[in-house]
């Protein structure tokens, strides 16, 4: 167990933290570093249809039978053969409803009455929508020829027999529950949710509904790193606002990595003299890299903490959430066993206001999506861009992304933003 006193000594002697890399890595390098360390996990479960809303498939889906399974009416109308449909009259011998078919079979000069959804009749092969024609007893008139085949949906025209429905690693979604359901299908293998932990770091924090005194802060990150990784599904471990005591970090820190998939600090990865969770993942795990080239968020650590992935966030609130969808967010969803996660949307608009920023890293400034006057979509930041602005996040309703290369900007020019809209 390392204790306090050495601690304190190796953190005031710069020459032992020879794995703290001065460089900060650029925001696309650190992106493609992470990722060659993330497999997905390796247990599967068996899960309900319903259940399954959410989770990753751990295998694909094939369609045991053509969809539809029958040639069925894409409309309300009459069912005829393609060579009458320049017939202007044509006899009514039945009706084919949806679930009921017609048993007889239509020959030259007849047709069906028949609902959308309904069996198209034998020796029929064309509808006619009933708004096209005028009833006349036991004869419809057609006022309006169709085309050869139209209004008639296939068997197989959306899905075919042995056909990969959905492939391994797809995240299901509300409209995957209705598709795998009309396959008769109703249980999946799925990835098991993945475990995370997550603590905060600092001596200055307390916790919601105390009073605070001067120099005290209230824990927000846990309840911003709460809602992000709930939104993503996974198995959430709150572990508390720990104090810089290095053997209650010490003791949250390895109870966290033996519990979870992931552990998440957020504070202790900068350069304060209190900053201790450095000396710890030297002691206990490997980390990969210690800063990158953005703002916010330059001090983010990865690494693993014995077999769990850890990811060291700052401490700033804005910071947290920055560099939670920019690094974590997609770490996560390869691990759910996702191998190509889908990035957050990313285009091009106008800014309104004129920018101040350095070349050299990428930014992240929070900003806001509108519609302007003549219907083009336009962006403006949210106004002051500190790390610690939580509220800038709340008003933000994407990114605007500044990458290294990028300077002062006047007002008008294009930049890219990222879509909050869904993911926050």
């Amino acid at each position: 167990m390392i204790n306090e006193t050495s601690l304190k000594n190796l953190v005031s002697n710069p020459s032992c933290m020879d794995d703290y890399d001065p460089n900060a890595m650029p925001v696309a390098k650190a992106r493609e570093f992470i990722k060659q360390f993330l497999n997905p996990l390796s247990v599967f479960e068996t899960l309900t249809l319903a259940e399954s809303l959410g989770r990753v498939l751990a295998e694909d889906i094939t369609s045991p039978s053509n969809v539809p399974n029958y040639n069925n009416s894409a409309m309300d109308g009459y069912a005829l053969k393609a060579t009458d449909v320049s017939a202007s009259r044509l006899m009514v011998i039945g009706t084919a409803f949806a679930g009921k078919a017609f048993e007889g079979t239509v020959a030259d000069g007849q047709c069906v009455r028949i609902m959308t959804g309904g069996a198209i009749p034998k020796g029929a092969d064309t509808v006619v929508v009933q708004e096209k024609t005028v009833v006349d007893g036991e004869f419809i008139n057609i006022i309006e020829a169709p085309k050869p085949h139209a209004n008639v949906r296939y068997a197989g025209e959306d899905l075919k027999l042995g056909q990969t429905v959905l492939a391994t690693g797809h995240l299901m979604r509300p409209a995957d529950l209705g598709l795998i359901a009309s396959l008769g299908i109703g249980e999946v293998r799925a990835y098991r949710k993945l475990k995370v932990a997550f603590f905060s770091t600092g001596d200055e924090l307390i916790s919601v509904g105390q009073p605070l005194q001067t120099g005290q802060v209230y824990d927000s990150n846990r309840y911003t790193l709460f809602g992000m990784l709930t939104k993503l599904g996974v198995e959430v471990m709150d572990m508390g606002a720990i104090a810089d005591d290095p053997i209650l970090l010490e003791n949250t820190l390895l109870s966290a990595a033996t519990q979870a998939d992931v552990v998440i600090t957020s504070g202790g990865v900068s350069v304060g003299e209190a900053d201790y969770m450095k000396l710890l993942l030297a002691k206990h795990g490997q980390v990969m890299f210690w800063k990158v080239a953005m703002k916010p968020g330059r001090p983010l650590a990865y690494g693993k903490v014995g077999s769990a992935h850890y990811f060291g966030l700052p401490g700033n609130p804005v910071a947290v959430m920055v560099t939670f969808y920019q690094f974590v967010r997609d770490a996560l969803l390869r691990l759910m066993g996702q191998s190509s996660p889908v990035p957050l949307p990313m285009f091009s608009v106008q800014c309104t206001q004129a920018i101040k920023k350095m070349t050299g890293r990428t930014e992240f400034q929070r900003g806001i999506l509108f519609a302007d006057t003549d219907g083009s979509w336009r962006v403006k930041p949210t106004g002051a861009q500190g790390s610690a602005l939580l509220s800038s996040m709340s008003l933000a309703n994407c990114f605007i992304v500044l990458d290294e290369t990028v300077g002062n900007l006047e007002a008008g020019a294009m930049v890219q933003v990222q879509v909050l809209d869904g993911i926050v």
